[in-house]
């Protein structure tokens, strides 16, 4: 395993981050706790110290899995490096969700007590929230790391210019700042190189992608007929356009010519990529780890990276949550 900087800070995390939204049972496509046990355990061997998940997954389930696992397998806290989110509506009624101080003061507490941790290493933002003036949000999230419960702020997916001023402000404010983002970047959706991620590069914000399979069909989910790529997570219908059926082609040539899986290459593109601190990788299935724990020693030459990267032809912005979707006790899935 190779090991980076978390963005800018001086904390050292693994080129990969396994993400933990598997974990639980809200959804046919999620594991159990032992299931979930036998994958962070591998993830350890492998040389994983870094660790996502959000208390939306599973209502707070994937969480406490979490926890446990790392209790069980984890020799010292100070071994590993673990995130959690916070944002998504836990449940109907008010004040559930969102940014507000008040959201986030119960939210860090409720997530370290599923967790059955001291502090989390890095406490992100889920998405932008209208109705919450940033200065609340920014302030919130300082106080968080003043009384010791996370080290670091981070955000996910959201628009450029929302970021930025998220950035700005805290800079402004002398709050503390934002150091990572996490937001959907693969070979077969690149939208964030427009703007997000070189203004990442440009303020020292680490990138730690969420999806670099795009659901696991740039490992060939699709054609498997996995259960989750039959759903929204991943993929569903999406990627069927000509160019993302020409991306996979590309993906499946560069990878039969060097006698590696397209899982491998996909991720050694995503780590060859300038700002990316680490790709957030999930798994049902203990073999699914293997290749992306290959890919951190795949090195792709220029010519390679070019034909992975040729057909790719952009389109529309994912989803971004806009001022209506977070409506008072309206819970949605992530």
């Amino acid at each position: 395993m190779e090991f980076t900087r978390l963005g800018s800070t001086g904390t050292q995390v693994s080129r990969l981050c396994l993400g933990a939204m598997s974990f639980g049972s809200m959804a046919d496509w999620m594991i159990p706790e032992d299931a979930s046990f036998a994958i962070v355990k591998r993830a350890i061997e492998g040389g994983i110290n870094f660790f996502d998940t959000a208390d939306v997954y599973s209502r707070g389930e994937s969480e406490t899995i979490l926890g446990k696992a790392l209790k069980e397998y984890v020799r010292k806290r100070e071994e590993i490096v673990v995130a959690t989110k916070v944002y998504i509506p836990m449940g109907k009624g008010p004040n559930r969700g969102g940014l507000s101080r008040k959201h986030i003061r119960h939210s860090i507490d409720d997530s370290l007590k599923r967790l059955g941790m001291d502090y989390v290493d890095l406490y992100q933002i889920h998405r932008f929230d209208y109705h919450t003036p940033m200065e609340e949000t920014i302030e919130a999230l300082d106080e968080v790391v003043k009384a010791g419960k996370a080290l670091y702020v981070g955000a996910s997916s959201m628009l450029g210019y929302q970021f930025g001023k998220y950035l700005n402000m805290a800079d402004s404010l002398g709050r503390s700042r934002f150091v990572t983002m996490q937001n959907q970047y693969s070979l077969l959706y690149r939208e964030e190189e427009r703007e997000m991620n070189p203004l990442c590069a440009e303020e020292g914000v680490g990138l730690i992608p969420w999806s670099p399979l795009a659901g696991g069909i740039l490992a060939g989910s699709r054609e498997a007929g996995t259960t989750r790529a039959k759903s929204n997570m991943g993929g569903g219908t999406r990627y069927n356009r000509p160019a993302d059926h020409a991306v996979l082609d590309a993906v499946r040539q560069v990878a039969a010519a060097r006698g590696e899986s397209p899982a491998q290459v996909a991720i050694a593109w995503l780590l060859s990529k300038p700002g990316v601190t680490a790709p957030i990788i999930g798994a049902t299935k203990l073999g699914q780890l293997e290749d992306p724990l290959k890919a951190v020693d795949t090195r792709l030459s220029d010519e390679e990276i070019a034909i992975l990267e040729a057909p790719y032809v952009t389109q529309p912005v994912t989803h971004i949550p806009g001022p209506n979707d977070l409506a008072p006790g309206a819970p949605r899935p992530d």
